[in-house]
């Protein structure tokens, strides 16, 4: 179902350019930078999409993570919301790394009648967040 679930969504936003113009698959993201992600869930108890940083070298992980921080005022300005700032002592150590999240509870993607809640939370963070980036990712490509 979750599968079925993903498939549907990446139909409905294919015809949905990138904020340059460009075709973009949106459930896979690219966003240049290694180790670092936008990632969208459904699950049965909630929805979320974040950026997560999840490089293997701790102190380069946490490089990005502040150079993110530096920006988060454009990042909230452009998806006109406030998201959650999770450090990394924060996040369980099987997920490794830094992560910024917005979540939407009580949906459950094994249940259709909830689809059109889920695309409704998803579709314009994702495009919030490839609007952000289009102009951000400059800021972390010297980084590395």
């Amino acid at each position: 179902m979750k599968q079925e679930f993903w498939t549907a969504f990446g139909w409905y936003m294919k015809p949905v350019p990138s904020a340059d113009g460009s075709p973009v698959n949106w459930k896979n993201y690219k966003t240049g930078i290694r180790h670092l992600y936008f990632r969208m869930q459904a699950e049965r108890d909630f929805a979320s999409i974040s950026i997560a940083i999840q490089h293997p070298d701790d102190d380069i992980a946490e490089l990005l993570y502040a150079q993110l921080l530096e920006l988060k005022h454009l990042l909230e300005m452009e998806l006109g919301e406030a998201w959650s700032w999770i450090p990394k002592d924060q996040i369980s150590p099987e997920k490794n790394g830094y992560r910024v999240e917005k979540k939407l509870n009580s949906v459950n993607v094994l249940d259709k009648k909830y689809w059109p809640e889920i695309i409704s939370f998803l579709k314009p963070r994702i495009i919030g967040l490839d609007a952000f980036w289009s102009n951000a990712r400059y800021g972390f490509e010297g980084l590395l």
